[in-house]
């Protein structure tokens, strides 16, 4: 059973969408915690004063109808039996949402008509076992009442107890629908704020990603040539900016020594290796009374004395190429008989070795420096040959592209990883130094490749995958190609 991918399509998305890593998100989230924390407490607080203060007015209110009928008894009971005097008071302040009851001594209740109609045996029930002399809330069924319970005295004689209480359903109902716009316009706020503060955060972080973005884009020959600019940014960022263009300078004033540095001792070093690889090998072809342990030491030195010259005259190269001495004899190339031409030359250096030549019948003709290109041409079969099974042929193919000439050299290797592939480029970058040191590879021929296609206007890339080997593609404009 395969489960649908569209959840985990989304889940990505929204994770590229979203980096909850990023100062953005951070900065985002933690102001709208605050922002909610805020809000929220001040919502709680008017709340809870609000509901204070309602209750705090209704206590107020029975206390005073507590005291306003125990005086109108007084007065009535002057003029009628107290017992006349209870029902004249009772009926004088009670109304529909104020209940007054009295329990006479006899065990007979004198009470207001809106108890009389029954129905309030409960209110009755909480009054007798809860209700004191200071006002309380009780909650009885779906309704809320401020009760309040003490001895009705008249002449300083007390002839029953006294029972008030007010029903608050109402005004409690009117505060809950108060509360919840409360929080719902709180809500809206909340949400609001959040999406301005992101888009704030936003709009305030774009030098950042300008900057980033700007430094991501300079490459070794781009130093000393930009500078960082960061229009309408905050005091702090154009003092990183300026803190940032002031190491630039410092980094292309090292590269600059550098290149300098690697000219010169290359120069110097070329020539006396030179001579010493010269004697080494006269010495070999001379020498026939030399024990087998000196020639294979002889040997040894005149093949690393090679490599070394092989090395200075590609740091040279490059060395050119950075202060632009490089220079390319541009001339229509015929790719056909050029790519047959190299092959045969290769085959020749490495006679064991199977190389096949794969062209084709249309005639592709490029511009490009002749000399130049069998260089590049040379280098990639030599890597092709040096990173695959000795069982395995190395392939080069001539084709075309719409405007462009196409030269393809693959190899049956193991391949190359797909994180490594975007540096395979780099200067002096290998993939396995144990097996480099075998190979003799010095990790400049791809970036001499590099530096020698793109200085004829063409580019090169790779293609691979583990297990099945390599290809590198080179592109170079055709004669009658205007692009």
């Amino acid at each position: 059973m395969q489960f649908p991918q569209w959840p985990r399509k989304a889940a990505n998305n929204f994770r590229r969408r979203f980096d909850f890593h990023s100062l953005q998100f951070q900065l985002t989230v933690g102001i709208a915690a605050m922002s909610i924390l805020g809000i929220s407490s001040v919502t709680l607080g008017i709340a809870w004063k609000l509901d204070d203060l309602i209750i705090s007015s209704h206590k107020k209110q029975v206390e005073q109808l507590a005291e306003r009928f125990g005086e109108s008894v007084e007065i009535y009971s002057e003029m009628m039996s107290v017992d006349e005097a209870i029902e004249r008071a009772i009926a004088y302040l009670a109304t529909e949402e104020t209940s007054i009851w009295v329990a006479r001594p006899d065990g007979t209740i004198a009470r207001s008509p809106s108890l009389a109609r029954g129905g309030q045996d409960r209110l009755l029930l909480v009054a007798d076992r809860q209700a004191t002399a200071i006002p309380k809330v009780f909650r009885i069924r779906e309704g809320y009442w401020t009760i309040c319970a003490g001895d009705l005295q008249v002449d300083a004689r007390t002839v029953g107890k006294m029972n008030i209480a007010r029903n608050i359903t109402v005004d409690r109902q009117m505060f809950r629908k108060l509360l919840w716009n409360l929080s719902s316009v709180s809500a809206i706020a909340i949400g609001a704020i959040t999406i301005a503060i992101a888009f704030y955060i936003k709009k305030s972080l774009q030098p950042l990603q300008k900057l980033s973005q700007l430094t991501a884009s300079f490459s070794a020959e781009q130093l000393g040539k930009e500078q960082l600019y960061l229009d309408s940014a905050p005091s702090e960022l154009h003092q990183l900016e300026n803190a940032f263009n002031q190491m630039l300078d410092r980094f292309h004033e090292s590269w600059e020594h550098q290149r300098e540095f690697v000219s010169d001792v290359s120069h110097e070093l070329r020539t006396p290796l030179t001579i010493v690889s010269g004697y080494l090998q006269s010495t070999l072809r001379r020498g026939s009374n030399l024990t087998d342990p000196q020639k294979e030491a002889l040997t040894i030195a005149s093949s690393e004395a090679d490599r070394t010259v092989q090395l200075l005259e590609d740091l040279l190269e490059l060395a050119r190429a950075d202060s632009g001495h490089l220079h390319f004899r541009k001339e229509p190339v015929l790719l056909n008989d050029f790519g047959s031409e190299v092959v045969e030359m290769a085959k020749q250096y490495n006679p064991d070795r199977a190389i096949e030549f794969e062209n084709t019948s249309e005639l592709i003709e490029v511009c490009a420096d002749f000399n130049r290109l069998k260089q590049v041409l040379l280098n990639l079969i030599e890597n092709a040959v040096k990173y695959s099974p000795s069982d395995r042929p190395v392939t080069v193919t001539i084709s075309r592209d719409k405007s462009r000439g196409v030269i393809q050299v693959r190899d049956r290797g193991p391949g190359i990883p797909l994180a490594q592939q975007t540096r395979i480029f780099e200067r002096f970058y290998r993939l396995d130094e144990a097996r480099t040191r075998t190979t003799g590879g010095t990790g400049l021929g791809l970036s001499i490749v590099k530096t020698l296609v793109e200085g004829m206007g063409g580019t090169v890339s790779l293609r691979s995958k583990q297990g099945e080997g390599s290809t590198f593609i080179v592109n170079l404009r055709l004669i009658d190609s205007k692009i």
